[in-house]
């Protein structure tokens, strides 16, 4: 090849390259990866750096402690030293023992609602499937401060809770605290995993699979064990991972339950030991419990990508006949409503009955009062603060909540939309892959974990970055960046069902792409995208984990503030603060079935 020849081949090279990078989904993929960079793989590579970096606190534990310099120290010391059981082990092995616990518990509560609920003729099928997803919903350690209501005892904590009131039998502390509590709690909270997945899979199966089963002699229970156990396992199985990857992430019922009686998990150490200024050992377990997260995701890929695939749907019609309950319909339907009261119902009643009670531990009726609620303050209780509706830093905090779930649903929903436009546009080239994967990121990270990773990277300028700690755009930042998972999806979708003769026709017509995307492209796909932000609004509302080591007295939310109430021991402060938290995105919830609504009709 001559010279004039290499010369031409290059210049051809370079041509190609800026056509290609002209392009407006490379350039918006190019920037939103950059975006991603900096609001996710950025602060995993920061704290990472910060936990072989000696510390300013680490004089404290090392009279070799040189702040800013490289070491091993507390690699060491978590792995390799007198308190590796109790900082690492023990809270790993709890996380773990709660986590698998918790998964089969779930998935049988959720197993049998779904069956009951595809399979058989029991009534009132609508009501039941709309409520059982109620418990997701609400916060989850909502069930831990009603279990508290309920079964707390006199020996830990001072009041006693309703079941001792009302009894004199104060319940056992394995009763009132620790495993068994955070077990039942959880469970309840995340059975509706369950209940969608399976029976979304019931409901696929052809009833004549079955009916053949029944033909051949086969007994129902052998039936069930070898033709609808087999088909529902990816969904039993995705359920149980699902489960299992949210629980081992999960703070505020595991600090509320475990804590009195120090049993602790891998982030409530995580809290512990960051709230303790001993940073560097928050970072080390944040990443153990990141790494323990992407094994379990990796396992439910591998599982789910090996197992055989089984056709349920076939070109013949389609039947689902649902088995008469007979005599035990009753039965299942007492048990059925029975559970979702214990879920739903309960719960709330005696959250409301506590806010109500002037002291705690005390629910008689002549002791009932509104000032928890309405009183201006000034008196002998909670140290003169008004009531929540009356409370200036409470409202200010409730300001704040809907502030920071507005603000974020609409930031993570645009920027879905535009992850989800480079997505589809680019599909099949690598860049589009890495930008889908790294939008994904954030899901594999647990909740407290992702906080401590904003909390390493902005406490101190980096750069051209500030120092955004006890800031709300730092909230905003972490709520956005922690959601993009769900709104690229949904962005992704939103994508995939405008067709691309829309956006061709524009450019035809000499339109620029941003006209052409302003104009088509986004009033088409911001109607479908709606559920991402209606999702993040309610996750943002709810959340407590990933912006608990994040907030200030300038700007805590309503989950913060339930956390701080709850913790100085104003159960009436914070049972009603909950409440307010329970109302709003239950509102949210049904502001977004009147929008899907609309959407259908």
């Amino acid at each position: 090849m001559t010279k004039l020849d290499r010369t031409q081949k290059w210049q051809s090279n370079i041509s190609r390259f800026k056509t290609y990078i002209r392009q407006p989904h490379i350039i918006l993929s190019l920037v939103l990866l950059v975006l991603l960079v900096v609001l996710v793989i950025i602060p995993i590579l920061k704290m990472f750096i910060d936990s072989f970096i000696w510390q300013l606190e680490d004089v404290r534990l090392s009279r070799d402690a040189r702040p800013g310099h490289f070491t091993f120290f507390h690699w060491k010391r978590i792995f390799a030293s007198g308190i590796s059981k109790t900082v690492l082990w023990t809270p790993l092995l709890n996380s773990i023992t709660i986590g698998l616990s918790i998964s089969f518990l779930a998935m049988s509560i959720g197993g049998f609602l779904a069956w009951v609920i595809a399979r058989t003729d029991i009534p009132f099928r609508k009501l039941i499937t709309a409520v059982a997803v109620v418990p997701y919903m609400i916060p989850s350690y909502i069930h831990a401060l009603s279990w508290l209501t309920l079964f707390k005892n006199d020996r830990i904590g001072g009041s006693a809770g309703l079941f001792q009131y009302l009894t004199g039998i104060a319940p056992p502390d394995w009763v009132s605290y620790g495993y068994l509590p955070i077990v039942i709690t959880l469970s309840i909270h995340y059975f509706p995993y369950t209940f969608l997945l399976v029976s979304a899979s019931l409901k696929s199966i052809d009833s004549r699979l079955e009916e053949s089963g029944e033909i051949l002699g086969a007994t129902r229970g052998h039936i069930l064990r070898t033709i609808t156990f087999p088909l529902v396992i990816p969904a039993l199985l995705s359920s149980f991972i699902l489960t299992f990857s949210r629980t081992i992430g999960i703070f505020g019922t595991p600090h509320f339950l475990g804590a009195p009686v120090r049993f602790f998990t891998l982030t409530t150490q995580i809290y512990s030991n960051i709230n303790n200024r001993n940073t560097a050992t928050g970072y080390i377990l944040a990443f153990i419990l990141l790494a323990l997260s992407s094994i379990i995701i990796f396992i439910n890929q591998r599982m789910v990508g090996k197992r055989k695939s089984f056709v349920t749907i076939g070109g013949k019609g389609f039947r689902i006949n649902r088995t008469p309950l007979g005599k035990k319909k009753s039965i299942i339907l007492v048990l059925v409503f029975l559970l979702i009261f214990i879920a739903v119902v309960l719960p709330i009643f005696l959250l409301t009955l506590q806010t109500f009670s002037k002291y705690s531990g005390s629910y008689s009726l002549k002791d009932l009062t509104t000032l928890f609620w309405v009183g201006a303050g000034g008196t002998e209780f909670a140290e003169g603060e008004a009531g929540v509706l009356r409370n200036p830093i409470i409202l200010k905090s409730a300001w704040n909540s809907i502030k920071l779930a507005v603000i974020s649903s609409l930031m993570a929903g645009f920027i879905g939309i535009f992850v989800g436009y480079a997505v589809v546009k680019g599909r099949n080239t690598k860049l589009s892959q890495i930008l889908e994967q790294v939008a994904f990121l954030p899901y594999l990270v647990p909740s407290i974990a992702f906080g401590a990773l904003y909390l390493a990277l902005f406490t101190k300028k980096i750069g051209p970055l500030p120092a955004l700690y006890g800031t709300f755009a730092l909230l905003v930042l972490v709520s956005v960046a922690k959601n993009l998972p769900f709104t690229s999806r949904t962005g992704v979708s939103a994508m995939l069902q405008i067709g691309s003769e829309l956006e061709e026709a524009s450019e035809i017509s000499g339109a620029r792409w941003v006209r052409s995307f302003r104009k088509i492209i986004f009033p088409l796909s911001i109607r479908s995208a709606v559920s991402g932000f209606i999702l993040v609004f309610i996750t943002v509302m709810r959340e407590l984990a990933v912006i608990v080591l994040l907030v200030s007295p300038k700007t805590r939310t309503l989950t913060t503030m339930t956390f701080r109430y709850q913790e100085q021991g104003y159960l009436q402060f914070s049972n009603a603060i909950s409440m307010m938290i329970i109302v709003i995105v239950l509102v949210g919830n049904f502001a977004a079935r009147k929008i899907a609504k609309v959407e259908e009709d």
